[in-house]
């Protein structure tokens, strides 16, 4: 329930001429995206507290040729844990609960239980292990109800990464120990929970959680792979499964509802302040804190099979970028940098094309295998119909594309991959390219 960003600074610069509005603008921006394949969803933008643009890219349901606009209802994923937060904080305000509980006040058996606080929880600073990154479990248990005691044993007796608040460790066992704890308190389901002091005070009204069962023609469908010629569908997420840390879908207008309120004293002041300071690691309680133009920027970033979701807000100024995505290897947080630099009258970056080329079977076999950046961070390789899907564990699949013999780049995330050879022309290391820098991996299988 949440995706690595890549970011390549190998784009064009642009500066909006004064010819143009800002919305139109960001829709010559969007349709670039769009038509490389690397958009496909609904985006809103807001400055100064009104919505200036809103509209719908491509396609919500291919096989019905249903286009995406801005009523679509996407899964936001990991988006859902700033609701989660929201709800901590408002049964804190309530003297329901302290962010310095134990979680062993909860669930007296947790191992090391009474080292770890509701603050560790929301701020990833628990040590907990990651449930989603335990392929085996997403691929064969995900799409199927589970009970909270079930869900919990997948990571409850697991050892700890570190020693609780010494880290900051993305975890979104974290957030389903945080449900737990909602539930526990207000002997409610997480769901009614949500529903009851946000989605209905705020008339939320497409705005849920079980999406399987959810019957609505604005409902997206959810791809893992997407071009002009295939359009997979991705298997959906059981909200059992995502729970606390990623279950809720929901439509643009509806989260905007959601930006309004943060900004209308829904949440006091001094929760907000809370939430929206950084412990480590540049995450506070539910949100991603952040600069950029020397204001304050608080953000999300969500993907979970199929879909992909962004938000950021500047409360300074009151401004507001929100884009989903129904193909999830689509980089919203790129994309959001441009809409940003356009509102900032700064410059803004289109996604260089790059034209690819075809390799054989015998030629794209030679890259398969496993390639070791980092201690916890290793990437899987296969050849699949002319070209590489490569996967990061715990993470979704990407496709890279040939653009010369032992160099590759994806259409979605701009990125690429060079493929170094020894003296004996056996492939043996792997350049990974990101951020205007190199990374060295090294193949281990």
């Amino acid at each position: 329930m949440k995706k690595i960003v890549f970011s390549l600074n190998f784009c064009l610069f642009f500066f909006f001429t004064f010819s143009q509005t800002i919305p139109e603008t960001i829709d010559e921006l969007l349709k670039v995206y769009s038509r490389q394949n690397a958009f496909n969803g609904t985006a809103l933008v807001a400055q100064h507290g009104q919505v200036m643009f809103a509209k719908g890219y491509g396609l919500r349901n291919f096989e019905r040729h249903l286009p995406n606009d801005t009523s679509t209802i996407y899964q936001i994923g990991s988006i859902s844990k700033q609701f989660t937060s929201a709800i901590i904080l408002q049964l804190r305000d309530k003297g329901l609960l302290s962010l310095n509980d134990k979680l062993s006040k909860f669930i007296p058996d947790y191992p090391r239980g009474d080292e770890i606080t509701i603050e560790h929880l929301l701020s990833h600073t628990s040590g907990i292990y990651n449930y989603t990154n335990d392929e085996q479990f997403m691929k064969s248990r995900s799409v199927k109800p589970i009970s909270r005691e079930d869900l919990i044993s997948e990571f409850k007796n697991k050892p700890l990464d570190f020693d609780p608040g010494k880290k900051y460790n993305y975890s979104n066992s974290g957030y389903v120990l945080l449900g737990y704890i909602i539930e526990n308190i207000t002997g409610k389901s997480y769901f009614d929970v949500v529903k009851e002091n946000i989605f209905n005070p705020l008339q939320m009204d497409h705005s849920g959680f079980d999406f399987i069962g959810l019957k609505s023609r604005a409902k997206a469908v959810e791809y893992s792979k997407l071009s002009p010629n295939l359009a997979e569908p991705a298997m959906i997420v059981d909200s059992t499964v995502s729970f606390a840390a990623g279950s809720i879908y929901t439509s643009a207008g509806d989260l905007y509802k959601w930006d309004r309120a943060l900004n209308s004293g829904f949440l006091p002041d001094s929760s907000l302040k809370q939430a929206y300071t950084t412990r480590l690691d540049h995450y506070g309680l539910g949100w991603v804190i952040d600069t950029s133009y020397g204001k304050k920027v608080v953000m999300h970033e969500g993907g979970i099979f199929g879909f992909g979701s962004f938000i950021a807000r500047i409360p300074e100024d009151q401004s507001t970028i929100i884009l989903f995505d129904n193909h999830s290897a689509a980089n919203l947080a790129r994309i959001a940098e441009n809409i940003n630099a356009i509102l900032n009258d700064q410059p803004y970056e289109f996604p260089r094309y790059r034209k690819e080329i075809s390799l054989d079977s015998n030629m794209l076999h030679q890259y398969e295998g496993e390639y070791k950046f980092a201690p916890d961070f290793v990437i899987t390789i296969k050849p699949s119909d002319g070209h590489l899907v490569v996967q990061a564990k715990g993470q979704g699949q990407n496709e890279f594309f040939a653009a010369s013999p032992d160099f590759f780049f994806t259409k979605i995330i701009e990125m690429q991959l060079e493929f170094i050879r020894d003296t004996n022309g056996k492939i043996t290391r792997l350049n990974l390219y990101q951020g205007g820098q190199q990374i060295q991996g090294v193949k281990i299988k």
